[in-house]
């Protein structure tokens, strides 16, 4: 079944079997040794000069936006100051007190399962508890929660290709810097934008405000929409446009935080490979996404993924960014550059 449905060849080796097990199971105790070796130093310090700076940057381009008038404004400006930021790994770690673990893994599994579930069932009543993570530290992903507004950015993803201390630093804006600019923007996409600073659903945009972001919605949709995946098998713009959204604002932002660092620390010159900081900005963007994907796989996820293909979330926003263009001189008619009228820019 599984063959038929990724196009997998065989399964993966036991050892990525058990760690991916003992992470679900106990991420916090692994979170632990895993932050010792690949979080030590002023990492987290670093994660956090760069999510002001992302943050600073979403609030310098609101002016800048011709759909959204003065009163939407300073409600979308209450609910950027108002989100949560977590680096790394949790201010306490979970003792999974009570939770006895042997020698035999079926019953290892039932007993991470029964305790799991009664720590969830002992939530019930009681006041939400917003110091929780729903990652575990080693895990490579982020994720934006709107029921509370934070942003939460584990320590497994501020690793290479995404970060690392020896990067140029235009390369982990281009690459960390863009995963947090799409978590912020998903703050203020088609579904987080119904949320208000406190985690409330809230109609806080005008009714004309609200069209006017539909209309530029529709764009980023219809853009994806004529994406072909597979032959005869093509992106659902609907079912994407969350996460597109975040894309489209996520590399602009990162984009514009890192101008705030050079007006800090001044302009590096050419770096490896002779590239300019601006293209290597971009160029850490495409390489945190290289990978590859069967057929069938490309298949089911057009099918069920809310994002889109690595390839889209790359080349489809920078062709759509002016300063991509300018970066790589891009002229009227090249690959990498739409035609101006259209552009698609929500955030």
């Amino acid at each position: 079944f599984g063959t038929t449905l990724s196009g997998q060849k065989e399964q993966e080796p036991r050892w990525k079997r058990c760690v991916r097990r003992t992470d679900g199971a106990l991420g916090d105790l692994l979170g632990q040794a895993f932050v010792d070796q690949a979080f030590a130093g002023d990492s987290k310090a670093k994660a956090l000069q760069m999510i002001k700076d992302i943050e600073t940057a979403f609030e310098n381009a609101l002016p800048s936006l011709s759909w959204m008038d003065d009163e939407t404004r300073g409600h979308a400006l209450d609910k950027l100051h108002a989100i949560t930021n977590k680096i790394g790994y949790p201010d306490a770690w979970e003792s999974y007190e009570g939770l006895a673990i042997g020698d035999d893994a079926y019953a290892n599994a039932l007993a991470t399962a029964r305790w799991e579930h009664a720590d969830q069932l002992a939530e019930v009543g009681q006041p939400v508890d917003k110091a929780k993570w729903f990652m575990s530290p080693p895990t490579v992903n982020a994720y934006y929660n709107p029921l509370v507004n934070e942003i939460v950015f584990p320590a497994g993803i501020m690793q290479p290709p995404f970060f690392d201390a020896a990067f140029p630093t235009a390369m982990n804006y281009g690459a960390m810097g863009m995963v947090m600019g799409h978590e912020v923007t998903h703050g203020f996409d088609d579904s987080g934008r119904k949320f208000d600073p406190n985690g409330k659903l809230s109609e806080w945009w005008s009714a004309e405000v609200s069209e006017k972001f539909e209309a530029e919605a529709q764009c980023v949709s219809d853009t994806y929409a004529a994406i072909e995946v597979q032959p005869g098998v093509f992106l659902n713009g609907e079912l994407t446009l969350g996460e597109n959204i975040a894309d489209f604002g996520g590399i602009k932002l990162a984009f514009d935080a890192y101008k705030l660092w050079e007006a800090r620390n001044g302009a590096p010159g050419r770096g490896l490979a002779g590239l300019t900081p601006e293209q290597l900005l971009f160029v850490g963007y495409a390489q945190s996404w290289c990978s590859e994907a069967t057929p069938e796989v490309e298949t089911l996820r057009a099918k069920s993924d809310p994002h889109s293909p690595p390839r889209s979330r790359v080349n489809v926003p920078l062709s759509h960014l002016p300063a991509f263009w300018e970066a790589f001189s891009c002229e009227d008619g090249d690959g990498m550059r739409v035609a101006d009228d259209k552009v698609c820019a929500v955030w």
